[in-house]
């Protein structure tokens, strides 16, 4: 017992002082010490499609949330996505967070509590393209 005692630094008299010690404080040391494994929640990912600039708030919400939030910009309008994308931006930056393109209209945002690892190459091959379809 020495020994181990020993490879871990102990020595004799701290462990007689911790077995000595009174019930009730090794309970509240002890409590203290514990850690939950569980302590990250579930995070849930949204999925928006706007079709206006006025849908940008919701998304902007989302993230504010901590919520990763995929958008497909395909039913807007060139000129509002193009608007929806700046003020995702400027959000998106706001909360310390990310912005990546997906495709060709679709983006993830990410609040700050998401990291986004890797990247998805454009397609470019006309044969990969049929693929797709």
């Amino acid at each position: 017992m020495d020994r181990v005692m020993g490879f871990f630094g102990i020595s004799d008299e701290e462990y007689k002082e911790y077995n000595e010690s009174e019930p009730g404080n090794a309970a509240t040391r002890d409590r203290r010490n514990v850690v939950s494994l569980h302590s990250q929640k579930n995070i849930r990912m949204v999925l928006i499609e706007p079709k206006a600039y006025e849908d940008a708030k919701d998304i902007a919400d989302n993230l504010r949330n901590h919520r990763p939030t995929i958008v497909n910009l395909q039913r807007a309008p060139k000129d509002q996505a193009i608007r929806i994308i700046d003020f995702l931006s400027g959000t998106v930056y706001a909360l310390g967070g990310n912005i990546r393109k997906l495709g060709s209209h679709t983006f993830i945002c990410t609040p700050s509590n998401v990291d986004i690892q890797g990247t998805i190459s454009d397609l470019l091959n006309h044969e990969a393209n049929d693929i797709l379809r």
